[in-house]
């Protein structure tokens, strides 16, 4: 499998109807990869919070439309990232789109664990409540936004819904980047998946974002990681390299917490 990931740089001083055109620009430019990300909110910026409102779009908005058709145009499945969402009821979500090769909405996916405690997006928008899979070719990606990398039982249930790649965009900021690295590798080793992690460059209301997107294998192997700036990272990797590992080391076998209710 061949997977792009665009560390796209997300500036104040880039409109974003031309960040939806450069965006759809690289992502034809991966024709031939089996799937391509993008990072979460790069149509806004992550941390630019007083945003969301009026950057908000219906789940089959302006940025469906361009990723859609540059996923039919490149003939990749293409993970375009998360947008605000406003659902019917007015509501905002952080809001993931998983497109086929034809274009087609494969899967959305709202952002369950919100980042901000007590503002932000916390309080923006609204949580998602069900990980979502997609079967893809041969194996299954589960998906997951940024803030979620800390939450391992996430990842515990896409594993459970067969996930076999987990993929993560994120808006993850530079002063946590250490977080980033580990929290990927981590949630490879302990659910014997390939993480794809793809982050964004420049800086989002102020907040210097990490990049550094990284490919991790089952074993925790770091396959390629991206530097700070804008950057496409491309890799090929073997998915079958996740049953052999499971089936080298069984540890998820062994699991005993969380597969029944307690008794008594």
């Amino acid at each position: 499998m061949r997977a792009s990931l665009i560390q796209i740089a997300v500036n104040e001083d880039e409109q974003v109807e031309a960040r939806r055109l450069r965006a759809a620009a690289l992502v034809r430019e991966q024709a031939g990869a089996d799937l391509v990300v993008l990072p979460e909110l790069w149509t806004t910026g992550a941390f630019a919070f007083e945003e969301f409102d009026a950057a908000a779009e219906p789940l089959r908005g302006p940025t469906y439309e361009a990723m859609a058709k540059a996923a039919s145009d490149a003939g990749v499945w293409l993970h375009a990232g998360s947008v605000p969402e406003r659902a019917e009821d007015g509501r905002l979500y952080n809001t993931s789109l998983v497109l086929s090769p034809s274009g087609e909405l494969a899967a959305s996916y709202r952002k369950i664990h919100r980042f901000g405690f007590d503002q932000g997006e916390a309080v923006l928008m609204g949580a998602g409540r069900e990980p979502v899979t997609v079967p893809l070719a041969d194996t299954t990606v589960g998906v997951a936004t940024c803030y979620d990398l800390r939450f391992p039982e996430l990842f515990r249930s896409l594993v459970d819904a067969g996930a076999e790649l987990l993929v993560v965009p994120a808006g993850w900021p530079e002063r946590r980047r250490s977080h980033w690295t580990l929290l990927a590798q981590a949630r490879a080793v302990e659910n014997q998946a390939f993480v794809l992690a793809c982050g964004t460059a420049g800086t989002h209301a102020g907040v210097p974002q990490a990049g550094h997107s990284i490919v991790v294998d089952p074993w925790g192997e770091v396959l390629a990681q991206a530097g700070a700036d804008e950057e496409v990272l491309t890799v090929e990797f073997d998915p079958a390299k996740v049953a052999r590992t499971r089936e080298q080391f069984p540890a998820l076998k062994d699991r005993v917490l969380g597969l029944e209710p307690p008794r008594g």
